[in-house]
Parts: C-alpha cells; sequence; structure tokens
C-alpha cells in the first residue's frame, strides 16, 4: 500500500513540475498517464518513460524538458549506482580493488579515499577512458563513465548550508571533455569517416556526454534536496518559455527551426478566426424588412458587408548586444505572417537607422535570412553604442514615408539608451501618426526603470509590452492580428 501511495504521490509531483515548466497537461491527459500506468509493468524504467511521455508530450520540442524531469523524479540509480562502487579499471588504477583489495582473513573491501579518486594519473586514465568510448559511440560506457566523472570530479563536501555538494560544472572544467574532440576526430578519421562527418559526430557525442554530466549532477542534487528543489532552481524552461535574453547558441538554433511552424500554425488560426468573423455589423433595415414575411419576427439577420482594413506594419527593431536575438526572431516570425498586412517594412539600428525589408524574400532559408541580418547589423551603428534618441530622430527625418494613416509601428528594443537623449516627443509625434503603435520590451518588468533604462518614460509615448520568450511575442501577435 505505502509503495503505491508514494508511486502516486510521485506521479502527482512530477505532473506538478510539468506544469511548471511550460507543458501544458490537462486533468484528462493525467487520467489517460494513470491509465497506461496501470498496463506497464513499474519495475521497466523505459516502457514507464514512454508510456508518460505518449500521454503528456504533444510536441517534440517539449520532450527534452520532459525527459529532464523524468529523470529527476524517476532516477534510474540511487548514489554511484549498485554497490555504489567506481568503475573496475578506474579501481585497479587507483590500487583499492581488484584481486588484492580483500585480506586473508575476508575484510570487506575498503572505500576508495578521496584523494584517489581524484589525482593526476587518476584524471589521465579517466580521460583516456572517455576519449576511447567517445570514438567508439559506446553509450553504455558513456552512462557509467557520466555518472563515475560527477562522483569523482565533482564531488565538493562540506559546503555550507544551502549549497548542493554536487556540481557539473566542476566536473566538466576538471576533465574537459571538449578538449578531446580533436583526438576523437583523428580516431573516426581513421575508421574510414570524412572530415566533415568525424567533426559533426565527435561534436555531437560531446555535447550528449556533457548533458549526461549535468543530468547526473541534477539525479543527486535530487536526491540531496529533494526533486522539487531541482525542478524550480535548474532546468530550464521549454523553448517557447525560454527568455530570449538567456538563450544560448544551442537555443537558438531549436528556435530557428521553431519559429516557422510556429508562424504557420499562427498563420491557420488567424485565418480561421478571420472566417468566423467575416460578417459585418448588423444592418437593421434590412433585418426588419425581411421579417414583414414571418409576421415581424426576425428569424433571418442581415449584415453589412465587412470591410477589410489591414493594415501596413512598420517595425523598428534594436539589435545591439544580447536584445539582437529578440529582434530577429521577431522579424522572422512577423514576415512569416506578412500575408496579414497590406505592406510590411523592417529597420533595424543601434544608433543608426538601417531598412532591412530586402532580406525577407518569399521562400528565403530562415540561416540564410538569419545570417544576412546579422551582417546587416554593422551597418545600424555608426558609434557603437546603443542611443535610442539618436535612431528614432534619424529615423522620422529620412524614414517618414514610412509612417501614415494606416500604419502600425512597432518598435522593439530593452528602452536602454545609455543615458543619451531619449527623443520622446520625437516617437510621440510618430505614433500619433500611426493607426496603432506598440512598444515590445525583452526584459522583465520588474527591470524596467533601473539603471539607464527609459521604459517608462517612452511608455508614455506608446503601450510598452513585456515580451520576453516566444510564448509572450506568439499572444501578443494573435491578439494584435
Amino acid at each position: 500500500m505505502s509503495t503505491r501511495s508514494g508511486l502516486l504521490d510521485r506521479h502527482i509531483a512530477f505532473l506538478e513540475a510539468l506544469r511548471a515548466a511550460g507543458l501544458p497537461v490537462s486533468i484528462s491527459e493525467d487520467l489517460d498517464a494513470v491509465a497506461v500506468l496501470q498496463a506497464l509493468d513499474w519495475a521497466d524504467r523505459a516502457s514507464l518513460k514512454e508510456g508518460y511521455a505518449a500521454t503528456l508530450v504533444k510536441r517534440h520540442q517539449w520532450r527534452p524538458t520532459f525527459d529532464a524531469l523524468f529523470d529527476l523524479y524517476f532516477p534510474r540509480m540511487i548514489g554511484e549506482g549498485a554497490g555504489g562502487r567506481l568503475d573496475p579499471a578506474a579501481e585497479g588504477q587507483d590500487g583499492e580493488a581488484g584481486d588484492g583489495a580483500e585480506g586473508s582473513d575476508g575484510e570487506e573491501e575498503q572505500e576508495t579515499p578521496p584523494a584517489a579518486r581524484d589525482n593526476g594519473a587518476a584524471l589521465a586514465e579517466f580521460r583516456e577512458r572517455l576519449e576511447q568510448a567517445l570514438r567508439d559511440g559506446d553509450q553504455e560506457a558513456l552512462d557509467a563513465l557520466a555518472v563515475e566523472m560527477v562522483g569523482r570530479f565533482g564531488a565538493m563536501p562540506g559546503r555550507g548550508p544551502g549549497l548542493s555538494s554536487w556540481s557539473a560544472y566542476t566536473a566538466l572544467q576538471r576533465v574537459a571533455p571538449g578538449e578531446l574532440v580533436d583526438q576523437i576526430v583523428q580516431g573516426l578519421m581513421a575508421d574510414g569517416r570524412t572530415e566533415e562527418e568525424a567533426d559533426r559526430l565527435a561534436a555531437r557525442r560531446v555535447g550528449g556526454f556533457t548533458r549526461q554530466v549535468e543530468a547526473d549532477a541534477r539525479r543527486r542534487i535530487g536526491e540531496e534536496k529533494g526533486p522539487d528543489h531541482v525542478a524550480q532552481a535548474a532546468l530550464r524552461p521549454t523553448i517557447d518559455r525560454l527568455d530570449f535574453l538567456s538563450m544560448r547558441r544551442s537555443d537558438l538554433e531549436e528556435m530557428r527551426r521553431e519559429i516557422q511552424p510556429l508562424a504557420r500554425r499562427l498563420a491557420t488560426r488567424l485565418t480561421q478566426q478571420h472566417h468566423a468573423h467575416r460578417r459585418g455589423p448588423l444592418d437593421f433595415r434590412r433585418t426588419v424588412r425581411a421579417s414583414v414575411s414571418t409576421g415581424g419576427v426576425p428569424l433571418t439577420t442581415h449584415h453589412r458587408p465587412k470591410r477589410p482594413h489591414r493594415s501596413e506594419l512598420v517595425v523598428l527593431c534594436d539589435v545591439s548586444g544580447s536584445v539582437a536575438n529578440f529582434a530577429q526572431f521577431t522579424l522572422l516570425l512577423v514576415f512569416a505572417l506578412r500575408d496579414q498586412f497590406t505592406k510590411v517594412r523592417a529597420f533595424t539600428f543601434i544608433d543608426h537607422v538601417h531598412e532591412v525589408t530586402h532580406h525577407f524574400k518569399p521562400g528565403a532559408d530562415v540561416v540564410d535570412v538569419m545570417t544576412e541580418l546579422a551582417a546587416s547589423t554593422a551597418h545600424a551603428a555608426l558609434w557603437g553604442r546603443t542611443n535610442y534618441g539618436r535612431a528614432l530622430t534619424t529615423f522620422a527625418e529620412k524614414h517618414a514615408d514610412a509612417i501614415g494613416p494606416r500604419t502600425a509601428l512597432l518598435v522593439l528594443g530593452d528602452a536602454r539608451s545609455n543615458y543619451s537623449d531619449l527623443a520622446v516627443d520625437t516617437l510621440a509625434e510618430l505614433a500619433d501618426q500611426c493607426r496603432h503603435a506598440w512598444w515590445l520590451n525583452p526584459e522583465h518588468q520588474r527591470h524596467w526603470d533601473t539603471g539607464d533604462s527609459a521604459a517608462s518614460r517612452y511608455g508614455e509615448a506608446m503601450p510598452m509590452v513585456e515580451c520576453r520568450n516566444l510564448t509572450q511575442l506568439t499572444e501578443f501577435v494573435h491578439h494584435v492580428l
């Protein structure tokens, strides 16, 4: 009974963690997962994982978050694993195992001293085994090495209250698997791989092993502090909820793959809604006239034709520093939805305005567009520092023809202008000339008006909207269109 109760508690905590990470798990899916669990062998962890995934994961991009949380709430081992021993080869190297590990009187095997677990010889021997496993692609060996690596090189005993005793960063810095890439490439090429294939395969294997080490450190910290703590503090959110300003290179690659499918889904939804609401306002006179034939009861309503009122969109983007990722992905999404507007024009700036509309050709590859946009950033800076006042003034002087009574103006940026002139009046005049105007800010609202941020000042000229991730960006675009 206690086993079932414990599994139920763990199941509920796991689903709550998934929801907190951004996966929309409904009550019906919760019940589906319970039904699947009843049909599976609880001792078969792999089947249990796939059963959960089949009922709870609806999009491919949510799978990494699901896998990380599943490994946290349903770990494949405890501590160092069965027996808590290191790899036999490593133990033999350290002189603490093997045929001579037990005395003649049958005393129990002694635990490997910490000093022997991490020294120059132990590190060199471990790196040799890791290089061989990465070269061979031996997943079973890599699984064991990831556990051993955290246990030997990532242990941080004696830390103060509230601090973890395990660190993936420390283990990775000590072993430095990234430095083995050249040797792995040479070994793969010796096995008949081309240099390009070897480079790609070596990078993928080293990256996968790094993620294994990070996962094992999380598992150990979960044992130490509880999985709820790790789920809240250590796991990154799903790609659609990850802040634009905190993205890593791998996140940017995943975002590039996601942006076009997202645009197609959003365009389909918008088209369906527009068709559903294509009827214009009620034509009262025609409705009353038609009701004469039914004794004055208006059985059929008549509506006036709905007049199309699509706007021209002008996007003005700050492309300095980390804000550039937010601006570029927003531009990609907007241009993927350009059929919703009569015309779209885009401008980038740091302290000088540069038009980039020509980069968005129909059917253009996302990677090519991103590369061209990154290259065009140099044209958006003359003095090298963000200056909103100069950029807004230059835009008003040189591109006044872009603004009109049918224009929707969208400004993208963090509103940080290095304490320079803000040109708020110029922005207010531009907003007054437009049908609609919005400012999307990728910073959390609690950071507005801190340091050189002028968010509230610019917010007086046009509505300022927090837009930190893809979910908020999608909601904004859907609301506006």
